[in-house]
């Protein structure tokens, strides 16, 4: 089916391009939600970001020349409609909630449970395999995020608020995954802005529920009309919600799950170096060799078969 970013055959390496740049693009959100998360609850974050990129994408369809409602029965796209109430409405309210309390830095650590849940999940629900070295890929990327994990961070987090923080994190990293499983087998038979319409759908009409029989919907919505909460808010669901969901998807598309979120994973390198960029947090020598680890795994991961 013609899709927005063409045929993987005409592009040798096309999803491995997509799942890398969107873990790239999601890093930046990451940076910028934490910032508005400072004055805006974690569900009307969500509840905006889901909104907004839900009226962006509808024009996006019909800029591309696309139809609504593309090659799916009813029941696939009630399917794919629960598939964002799950994995956007519940896992990214959680996880806006972990990475307040976390901040991004511990929240990048923690995201790594990611790629493990997706890649379990699907070869137990969706049957997919990896080739010997796609598996040492994931796991070189995976020791990379832990080799992070070795330098103690500096926080003044409580105990109690840490401890939650990094099971909430991990609670919406799980939904994050279940959510991919489900739509995953029914994403070859359709569009990739149909897909992220809908599950879009589902992810803000979760969230709008939740908000209004919230005892605190009145304070949350409020928060939302104060323009220096605006400022990090918005570009972060441009960057999050809207191009680099529509930029995970075509990875998603054109990659086994367990690939495309290996790749995905690379988000956690590029929160450090964001965070040194732009929040002069030190570099050091296992924050460098934990990149070259990272990038290595990609390189692997994203062997062709």
């Amino acid at each position: 089916m013609n899709d927005i970013f063409g045929s993987p055959q005409a592009f040798a390496g096309l999803g491995e391009v997509l799942s890398v740049f969107a873990a790239v693009l999601w890093a930046i959100a990451v940076v910028l939600f934490r910032v508005a998360g400072e004055k805006v609850h974690p569900l009307g974050m969500n509840l905006f970001k889901n909104v907004l990129a839900l009226v962006l994408i509808a024009p996006t369809i019909l800029v591309f020349g696309q139809r609504f409602g593309s090659g799916l029965s009813a029941g696939q796209t009630v399917w794919l409609f629960l598939s964002g109430v799950i994995g956007i409405a519940i896992a990214d309210t959680l996880f806006l909630e972990a990475l307040n309390r976390l901040g991004a830095e511990l929240m990048a650590i923690v995201d790594c449970a990611y790629s493990p849940f997706v890649i379990v999940l699907s070869m137990l629900f969706i049957g997919e395999r990896m080739t010997g070295l796609q598996t040492a890929g994931v796991g070189l990327i995976l020791a990379a995020v832990v080799l992070i994990t070795l330098r103690r961070p500096d926080s003044r987090t409580s105990r109690r608020i840490l401890l939650s923080g990094v099971g909430i994190g991990i609670v919406s990293l799980f939904f994050q995954a279940a959510g991919i499983v489900m739509f995953k087998p029914i994403l070859g038979n359709t569009t990739i802005l149909w897909t992220a319409f809908v599950r879009m759908a589902g992810g803000a009409a979760g969230a709008g529920l939740v908000t209004l029989f919230h005892r605190r919907r009145r304070e949350i919505l409020r928060s939302l009309s104060v323009p220096a909460s605006l400022r990090s808010l918005l570009p972060a669901s441009l960057f999050g919600a809207y191009i680099s969901n529509v930029i995970w998807l075509g990875g998603m598309k054109y990659l086994q799950a367990s690939v495309a979120s290996a790749l995905n994973q690379l988000n956690t390198i590029f929160i450090f170096i964001l965070a040194a960029v732009f929040l002069k947090e030190r570099v050091t020598p296992v924050k460098v060799a934990a990149i070259a680890v990272a990038f290595a795994g990609a390189l692997l991961a994203s062997a062709a078969l």
